[in-house]
């Protein structure tokens, strides 16, 4: 079996807020930075485990101040709400933009039964006094 494929050009488009990359298979994706946060493999996002992931909201207009390359791996963005703590491997990131419809409608469900808006202000964090990431 072959190696994940591997990028060949990573651009951060501000405006647009999207990432665009581009894969030596030949594939290419326009990222929305919204997806990136909602998406973020973070234990802040995820949680610690299935059925602990905390639906993010509001981040529509998220941008990346920064993006941190991490060994040979993956990047770790810097999002402008502060989240800064997601490592997006080659292969989730490729994953992130090769399932991008499948994604937002998941997303989009996940809104509905919650009974939320994709626009709402997150709540507080519970305990964010704590000082821990």
């Amino acid at each position: 079996m072959s190696a994940s494929p591997l990028p060949t050009a990573l651009t951060l488009h501000q405006a647009s807020r999207v990432l665009e990359i581009a894969f030596d298979d030949g594939a290419q994706f326009r990222i929305p930075f919204e997806l990136m946060r909602v998406y973020s493999p973070s234990a802040e996002v995820m949680g610690h485990g299935p059925g602990q992931e905390t639906l993010q909201t509001g981040k529509r207009q998220v941008g990346i101040i920064a993006i941190e390359p991490v060994g040979h791996y993956a990047v770790q963005p810097s999002f402008d709400d502060g989240h800064d703590s997601g490592i997006f491997t080659w292969e989730y990131l490729y994953r992130l933009g090769a399932e991008q419809a499948d994604l937002w409608s998941r997303y989009e469900q996940r809104l509905q039964e919650a009974g939320v808006d994709r626009d709402a202000p997150m709540p507080p964090k519970a305990g964010s006094a704590c000082g821990s990431h």
